[in-house]
């Protein structure tokens, strides 16, 4: 007696207690959670504007017509750019002047080349991969030989690199022709390597 006393609120409790644990294996649905995912943003520069620097290189230069035909010589000198960022492309133009103490043999000392002329580059971000080319002037002074100044052109490549905000450096490699001389069959040909240090208006 003392036993169905104990037993049967157990056996309550139980007919209970067992729909409730019934009910929790019924599945659970979880809504998925969605997490947007971040779109990248391009970081870039804008190439448009004034620029000016100071650049210092290497040449060769050789020069047909004369008897000392060959001379290497370090440059320094001085560029300006307007550029224009169309977005993957970037258009300009510009000046440069390299001064020189190489020897022409007969035909004296060249004392600089002016260039004139385009480039065209792609927006790498920080970085522009341009060709350039366009007009050049080569001045010379002194020797033997009557050679005078002469008109001609360049072409080349080159890179420049955001620092800062507003400074760059740049390398350019340069071809530059000038077959013009007062002298007969009188050429030089100048292949030249220059490094540059630009402030960005």
């Amino acid at each position: 007696m003392k036993f169905a006393r104990i037993a049967l609120p157990a056996l309550l409790a139980g007919s209970v207690a067992v729909p409730a644990f019934a009910g929790s294996l019924e599945p659970t649905v979880v809504e998925p959670v969605v997490t947007p995912v971040p779109v990248p943003v391009a970081v870039g520069r804008d190439w448009t504007g004034f620029s000016g620097g100071i650049q210092l290189g290497y040449g060769s230069f050789d020069t047909d017509g004369t008897p000392d035909d060959y001379e290497e010589a370090m440059t320094y000198g001085l560029k300006s750019y307007y550029d224009y960022d169309m977005g993957d492309w970037v258009l300009g133009g510009g000046v440069q002047y390299d001064w020189s103490d190489a020897d022409l043999g007969a035909a004296g000392d060249l004392d600089g080349i002016l260039r004139v002329g385009a480039r065209a580059g792609y927006d790498m971000g920080n970085t522009m991969v341009y060709g350039t080319g366009g007009y050049a002037k080569a001045y010379t002074s002194g020797g033997d030989i009557d050679g005078g100044d002469s008109n001609g052109y360049f072409a080349g490549i080159g890179t420049e690199t955001f620092l800062t905000d507003n400074w760059t450096v740049g390398t350019e490699l340069t071809y530059n022709e000038f077959t013009e001389f007062d002298a007969d069959d009188m050429e030089l040909k100048n292949t030249q390597f220059n490094v540059s240090l630009n402030y960005r208006f």
